[in-house]
């Protein structure tokens, strides 16, 4: 089995754009522009360009003028359960667009709401709490200097917001308790405000995604493929769905020694098959083979049985969405890879996508060069420092190997990383959405979601911190940010081939991301 890196570009290199200048705290706020160059490419699902334009990394002018609509309301806008927790008056807020702001701060069990109190129209700052990350105090009360003694809240969308309290006003030390206690709801034994939240929908979310429905349109069960129930208890997989889509001719009791030599059980299982050549994406977690290179006969059995359910194709591509390195590592913790030895017909692709930790890492950069100000002049050297744009391409890439083995080559592939919920999510969600016109409708992209993050167990409430207080938790990474990035540059780079039959707009895809925000999981 002859193993390959990623190499294959998505289309050219990501095109540029010089951007709009941000200016500093003290100035006025400064209206965006944006273009991108495109470049073609003879991609199966190619992709001309990655946009670097600065106002794509700076959601606060669009922030503020959605939110100045809300302005001519006396009091914070409240949602079915929400409920005034604190407020404090003479506050104010240091804009870094516009400058310092007086207004009355007000702080709900659900979100952070500042309005001012001079402007004509008003200046309104509505935030929700769940996309704070830490709450810091700043200066004592011997500070002196204008505007020295107060709040800042780090949050989790890159903005920063800073508040000034007068020290003879004693507001800091409530509002500080009050957002730290619900801010952080999980910390503090608190329930999260969706589950506060009492607004009656006129269609139940709960029942958004029917898996039995969603293989059903995909033609499954069939010949090749059944659906099994072993996994109704969540005793096979307590991070898998309760259905799960199997070989027919592996039974259940083959299906418990093949989780066992999976790491934390999960099986390779269908995600999508191809309509006409049969072709398959599954998803698993990385073999246990560790440092002595052990062998499973009912997991190499299991991937053959994958592999001769397509009549197209005698051989599979398997995708380790990991560096080659990072793969070898995990051998000294038990995991590794698949070998050529053991695996027949199958080829391992590495594509080099890196860890949570690197990303974590690449996301706090991009945050230091896009807030409070944009130093214009080193813009692109600055960008290209922080690795984003690289880690988005590598993505997008790999989800377009995938992509291209199963819709050219007519061949099955199998995608996994260590533990198969971040990186497999972005890759198996991605290459079924360049392949399946379904999903790119807004119907099938929330079941997309659904199906391949949520029920697959992505780690949302870790990932993203729900209600933690604990910023520096080694477990949070942008991974679902990534993904709604790489949804949205798909929809800039092939605007005009459809990528999306609806179109799902930047800010729709920012308020999926804010939805996660919520999960519940």
């Amino acid at each position: 089995m002859e193993k390959s890196s990623s190499c294959e570009s998505l289309g050219s290199q990501p095109a540029v754009a010089r951007p709009p200048s941000v200016d500093s705290l003290s100035s006025a706020s400064t209206s965006h522009s944006e273009n991108s160059v495109h470049t073609k490419s003879a991609s199966v699902v190619s992709s001309d360009s990655i946009s670097t334009s600065a106002e794509n990394f700076s959601p606060d002018l669009r922030v503020l003028r959605e939110s100045n609509k809300l302005a001519e309301m006396e009091e914070p806008p409240l949602l079915p359960g929400e409920n005034i927790k604190d407020m404090a008056k003479d506050v104010t807020y240091i804009c870094p667009f516009t400058g310092a702001v007086r207004g009355t701060l007000t702080v709900t069990n659900y979100r952070l709401y500042f309005k001012s109190m001079e402007r004509d129209p008003p200046f309104v700052l509505d935030a929700s709490l769940g996309v704070i990350s830490r709450v810091e105090k700043i200066g004592g009360a011997s500070s002196r200097g204008e505007n020295s003694y107060g709040l800042e809240t780090v949050c989790k969308d890159i903005r920063n917001l800073r508040f000034a309290h007068k020290p003879e006003g004693r507001t800091r030390r409530s509002i500080f308790e009050n957002l730290m206690k619900y801010a952080f709801p999980v910390s503090n034994n608190l329930p999260l405000f969706a589950f506060e939240y009492k607004e009656v929908f006129p269609e139940n979310g709960w029942k958004l995604y029917d898996s039995l429905l969603e293989y059903r349109r995909q033609g499954i069960p069939n010949e090749s493929w059944r659906i099994t129930k072993i996994n109704e208890r969540y005793e096979l997989c307590d991070t898998y769905p309760a259905l799960l889509v199997v070989p027919a001719n592996i039974p259940d009791e083959e299906l418990k020694r093949v989780a066992s030599f999976r790491s934390r059980g999960r099986i390779p299982v269908l995600s999508w098959i191809h309509p006409e050549s049969q072709a398959t994406i599954t998803r698993c977690s990385q073999p246990m083979v560790g440092v002595s290179g052990k062998r499973s006969k009912e997991d190499e059995k299991y991937l053959q049985a994958i592999m001769d359910s397509n009549a197209q194709s005698h051989k599979m591509f398997i995708f380790d969405a990991r560096p080659s390195v990072n793969a070898v590592a995990n051998k000294a913790k038990g995991g590794g890879y698949e070998s050529e030895d053991a695996y027949q017909n199958a080829e391992l692709v590495f594509l080099d996508i890196h860890n949570i930790h690197v990303m974590r890492e690449s996301l706090r950069k991009l945050k230091e060069i896009v807030y409070p100000n944009i130093e214009e002049t080193h813009w692109l050297s600055n960008l290209e420092s922080t690795h984003w744009l690289e880690h988005i391409k590598l993505i997008l890439a790999g989800a377009l190997r995938i992509a291209d083995k199963v819709e050219s080559g007519k061949t099955s592939v199998v995608v996994h990383c260590s533990d198969g919920w971040d990186r497999t999510a972005q890759l198996t969600s991605l290459a079924m959405l360049m392949l399946d016109g379904y999903y790119r409708t807004i119907r099938g992209f929330e079941v997309l979601v659904e199906k391949e993050w949520l029920s697959f167990g992505h780690r949302f409430q870790l990932r993203l911190g729900h209600g933690d207080k604990n910023h520096a938790d080694a477990d949070r990474s942008p991974v679902f940010l990534q993904f709604i990035d790489c949804v949205w540059q798909m929809t800039r780079q092939k605007e005009a081939a459809k990528v999306l039959d609806y179109k799902i707009s930047w800010f729709e895809c920012m308020f999926l991301e804010k939805i996660s925000r919520l999960a519940f999981k």
